[in-house]
């Protein structure tokens, strides 16, 4: 009886936090303990029982939308990275709500958007260093420095493109969908080819620079 009670419990739990997550993603993170117990057909009683608070809550949400965002990613950048690929841009819309919410929480900055940032950068460090390991990724001569800049333009430029759509977009997982399509080909180019044609200005910045790091050759080997 308290194993079922316990999958009741945990299947519950998992309602409430989706429909959080679709919530916070539709209407900002004001939204109230009573919308969101309405969305997922409970009381707000018992969002209350399963989170203690609206902050136990998004807690909750931070942990789920941190999860699929680093596995993804870990998919996407080890060796079945390409297999993976249209599988992924068949399936984007299924993240809107995670990309949405976390999108807000960027958006809302103060403490917990810097944390949140901040968390991004720390799951990079270890997917990024496991495509590096696999031979997926080149090494960088300043890999925290790299993984800083790629999550700044990866969000920061996925928030200007929500911002300047006027009016907003009604429908969040056909937007996201719909900048998928525009990103893809221009973003693979860029870090696959690359944008200049010879490394005449990185030798030019690297020797600007006083005792620049060097590049770890044998960390992709």
């Amino acid at each position: 009886m308290r194993s079922v009670e316990s999958r009741d419990d945990a299947t519950a739990r998992s309602r409430i936090r989706d429909a959080a997550l679709r919530r916070f993603a539709a209407d900002g993170l004001g939204v109230g303990i009573r919308a969101i117990a309405t969305d997922a057909g409970v009381s707000p009683a018992l969002v209350l029982h399963h989170f203690g608070s609206k902050d136990g809550l998004r807690d909750a949400c931070d942990d789920h939308a941190f999860a699929v965002i680093r596995e993804v990613k870990r998919v996407a950048l080890g060796p079945t990275g390409p297999d993976q690929l249209l599988v992924q841009l068949a399936s984007v819309a299924e993240y809107a709500p995670v990309a949405g919410y976390l999108m807000r929480a960027m958006q809302s900055g103060g403490p917990r958007g810097r944390e949140a940032f901040e968390h991004f950068v720390s799951d990079a460090e270890q997917y990024v260093a496991e495509g590096v390991a696999a031979g997926t990724l080149r090494p960088s001569r300043d890999e925290k420095a790299r993984i800083r800049w790629l999550t700044l333009s990866g969000m920061g430029a996925m928030l200007l493109a929500l911002a300047l759509e006027d009016p907003p977009p009604d429908d969040l997982a056909a937007w996201l969908q719909r900048y998928t399509a525009e990103i893809s080909l221009p973003a693979l180019e860029a870090f696959t080819e690359g944008v200049l044609t010879d490394r005449r200005m990185l030798d030019a910045y690297l020797s600007y620079v006083s005792d620049p790091p060097a590049r770890d050759e044998t960390a992709a080997s």
